[in-house]
């Protein structure tokens, strides 16, 4: 599987062309481009994989020729000792050849390739798995900024309404309608009124940071959902057919199931320990004697040279080795026990998961229908009490209590909302369905 490795290139370049654009709202698809080249945890995992692949690649050269060449020189000396007297005698000697091997059957070799290939793959999926995090994370961040700005103008515009009745309260005191006591209910609500905002712009401005660092940018301004909004249903609506995906396709499943895999290629690595290997070996070098060769009883002080070339095969059968392999194979029997409770322990982890996350969404979606009919009830009520006042069969904290239930039950509504498609993606990414191609419906519902 290739590697993106030019995605980071085309992330640069989308954050270039931001520079002259940052005063406009930025969707969650742009966002995204733009984290995809600076998160690093994105970037560890893109790393991760292409040093993956790169030792998968050095397996390979296990069932590669190897060639070589060697070199060397010497000084020899040499003293010959005979009846009546003795001779010594120094010469050089340059040597240089050519050797090579090509492995013909390494059983352990090809098993390590076949694992170097596995790990890649596991990699892939990891970093996979990184992209579906990334993914959430962003949304969940670009989500929190929405809220936030909801909640501030929930506020602000309770504060407002708040502060309309606080002067009714004050003019109806001052001509007699009313006592005391309905202007400083109204100021005590004012008071709070303005301390949840001053609370709001704080919590508005963590979640701006928040989003400014996980894309590398300042000043970040998210395009907010157009109204009104129809949240999309859940597509397939049986959880089991959710749960049935996730034991297949969830990341961390697929990384326990190459875990595995790999743990049982090392067990057929340590039996191939008692398996012969066999390789074919050549070779061709040349020895020189600048100062003659004293083997040579017809011209020893000649200069000469030697040609050498050799071709063959060499077995090689392990017989006995301490027991060494015997153990090495309990070991990766043990050790692939493990990697199958780790697959199962994966998979019933996974599946708690998505039933989870499928019960949140569908949960959720009845949240917003309920919210929707509370809002409608609650702006009845506001207007009822209003009247009611009026006339004089309500008061003034009647009226405030309806005010609060109503921006309250705005602000529910709106991370409500923000919460069922955070979910919907926590849904796909549990079920290992996620993708950005997921960010395009939530792009669309966008204010353009």
């Amino acid at each position: 599987m290739p590697l993106p490795f030019r995605r980071p290139q085309a992330c640069l370049a989308m954050l270039l062309l931001w520079g002259a654009a940052t005063a406009q709202a930025q969707s969650l698809r742009q966002l995204y481009e733009a984290a995809l080249g600076y998160d690093a945890t994105y970037q560890s995992a893109l790393a991760s994989a292409r040093a993956s692949q790169a030792r998968a690649d050095q397996a390979r050269a296990g069932l590669l020729p190897q060639v070589g060449m060697q070199a060397g020189a010497q000084h020899n000396w040499s003293e010959t000792s005979v009846l009546g007297g003795s001779s010594s005698r120094a010469f050089n000697t340059l040597n240089a050849a050519l050797v090579g091997s090509q492995p013909l059957y390494r059983p352990a070799n090809r098993i390590a390739l076949n694992q170097g290939q596995r790990a890649a793959e596991a990699a892939q999926i990891n970093l996979a798995g990184a992209e579906q995090d990334l993914i959430v994370r962003l949304a969940q961040a670009y989500f929190d900024v929405l809220a936030a700005q909801d909640t501030l103008a929930s506020v602000r515009a309770l504060k407002a309404a708040v502060n309309e009745q606080l002067q009714a309260a004050r003019r109806n005191f001052e001509v007699g309608t009313t006592t005391i006591t309905d202007t400083r209910e109204a100021q005590a609500r004012f008071d709070l009124a303005t301390a949840q905002e001053i609370a709001t712009e704080n919590d508005l401005r963590v979640k701006k940071l928040a989003l400014d660092q996980l894309v590398g940018r300042s000043g970040i301004e998210p395009r907010p959902l157009a109204q009104p909004i129809t949240l999309p249903p859940l597509q397939p609506d049986e959880v089991a057919a959710w749960v049935e995906q996730a034991t297949e396709q969830h990341p961390g499943v697929r990384q326990a199931r190459a875990a595995l895999d790999i743990a049982r290629l090392e067990t057929d690595k340590a039996r191939a320990g008692h398996r012969p290997t066999l390789d074919l070996q050549a070779s061709v070098g040349q020895t020189r004697y600048p100062d003659g060769n004293p083997s040579l009883s017809a011209a020893p002080r000649t200069s000469a040279r030697t040609t050498n070339a050799s071709v063959g095969v060499v077995l090689n059968w392990p017989l006995f080795a301490g027991f060494a392999v015997e153990n090495r194979i309990r070991e990766t029997l043990s050790l692939e026990d493990k990697a199958q409770a780790d697959l199962d322990n994966a998979q019933r982890a996974v599946s708690q998961a998505t039933r989870a996350a499928f019960f949140g969404v569908q949960s959720g979606l009845g949240q917003v229908k309920a919210l929707q009919a509370a809002e409608a009830s609650s702006l009845t009520a506001l207007q009822a009490n209003q009247l009611g006042y009026q006339v004089g069969v309500r008061i003034n904290i009647d009226v405030l209590n309806a005010q609060s239930q109503l921006y309250q039950t705005q602000r529910d509504l709106a991370r409500a909302r923000y919460e069922v498609l955070l979910g919907g993606l926590r849904l796909k990414q549990a079920a290992g369905a996620l993708s950005d191609a997921d960010l395009t419906p939530i792009n669309q519902m966008l204010v353009p």
